[in-house]
This record gives C-alpha cells, structure tokens and sequence, in this order.
C-alpha cells in the first residue's frame, strides 16, 4: 500500500508561479482525479513528484520517500507524462524491451492494453489512441504500485474510454495508488473515488468526488471554458 503525499509543494520558473504551496494526498486502492485548466499547473506537479523537476519549496514523497530515494523506482511508479518517447521505426514489442520487460511480460502487458496484434507493428504507424495505450503498457512494465498519468485518455474513441475506465478500476482494486490528471471533469467523473482540483497552481478541492457540490463544479468547467492556459 503506497499512498502519495503532496505537501506546501511550489515551484515558479522566473516570475511564474506554477504551482503554489499545494498539498492533497492521494490513497491506495482508489483513483484520484488530478483536475483543472490547461495551463493550471498538472504536469509540473506530476514532474515534481516524479523527481524530474526541483520544487522551490515543499515536498512530494511516495510511500514515505522521494521519488530518487526509492529502492526499486519502477517497480514502485509507472508513470505517462506523454507520448512522444517512441522511436517510429521500433516495433511496440521491442520497445518494451529495451525498457527491460521480459518477452513474457511484454506479451502480457501488451495484452493488457490491447495491443497484442500491433506487437510486431512500427510505432510510426500507431494513431495517438495506440501510443497511448503503449504508454500504459511502459508503465506496467514493472508492475508497479503506484501509477501517475498525464491526460491518458487523449485520442482515445468512445470505446477506448470505456476501456481505460475498466482498466484503471481494475488496477486500483488491486490496491493500487492511481493519480489521473484531465482537464475535462466528465471524462473522469465515471471512474474517480476522489478530486484534487487546482486552478493557476492553486488547490481548489480535495476530497472525494461525490462530495464536490454543484457550485464547485460549475465553478470549474467556467475555469475550463475560460482559461487561455499557460506553458507550464
């Protein structure tokens, strides 16, 4: 059981202020919609709890430690920031091994996704929907505890959403740690236990999503609707 514990966690690049002082947990077993605007400060704060980017202040710790600290990283996280790692001319199989999957593991997660007869495909020829669901394959190489994912059900089709939803809830009744950040509350709304909802870095929500009321929810699809975005 690994949760994820986000505390006072800032960063600004010069005079922007990407994320401000945000803390929210996030609990095994359950999956937590990670939601606000483009531009509202996500994937910064994925970045950060990943290690990738250092926070100005604050902390983010996995199972009680740092991303860097942890003994066995990618057995512990899998994590989909985005979907432009793929070399075009490697075979989705092979991708997966140079991850270091075994041929057995390969199979079974792409399987899992349902990429099984793409195995032997280039990954140049995948439409987004199927990068996709090779990001979730490269996340579950290691069979990890906890999953991070950045907006995974873009370029999916109707039934690719009810797929990830069956996945995800699948994964998280394992025990499982699942933070899903989305932008659109709809595309969340049938799968989430629990929000976390930010707007300009700054946490708005956190709690279950049955308890969001009406007024917070209309309050962030007018945030959705109205928001420019931000490159961070």
């Amino acid at each position: 059981m690994v949760p994820i514990s986000v505390r006072a966690l800032s960063k600004s690049f010069g005079p922007i202020h990407a994320v401000r002082s945000l803390s929210f947990e996030v609990l095994p077993g359950r999956i937590t919609a990670f939601l606000g605007p483009n531009g509202a400060g996500k994937t910064t704060t994925l970045r950060m709890i990943l290690g990738l980017v250092r926070p100005s202040s604050g902390s983010a710790v996995i199972g009680g430690s740092p991303y860097a600290s942890l003994p066995s990283p990618r057995r512990t996280v899998g994590a989909v920031l985005e979907h432009t790692g793929f070399h075009p001319d490697r075979r989705a199989r092979d991708h997966l091994r140079i991850l270091g999957a075994s041929s057995s593991r390969a199979a079974s997660v792409l399987d899992l996704v349902g990429l099984s007869d793409a195995a032997d495909r280039r990954v140049g020829g995948f439409s987004l929907g199927m990068r996709q669901r090779l990001g979730l394959a490269s996340a579950l190489v290691g069979d990890p505890s906890v999953l991070l994912l950045d907006e995974p059900a873009n370029g999916l089709d109707p039934a690719g959403m009810a797929w990830l939803r069956s996945l995800l809830r699948s994964l998280a009744s394992e025990g499982r740690t699942v933070l899903v950040s989305s932008h659109v509350l709809s595309e969340v709304s049938q799968t989430a236990d629990d929000a976390v909802i930010v707007h300009e870095g700054q946490l708005r929500y956190a709690g279950p999503l049955s308890s969001l009321d009406g007024s917070l929810e209309s309050a962030f699809l007018t945030l959705t609707s109205t928001s420019t975005g931000d490159p961070r």
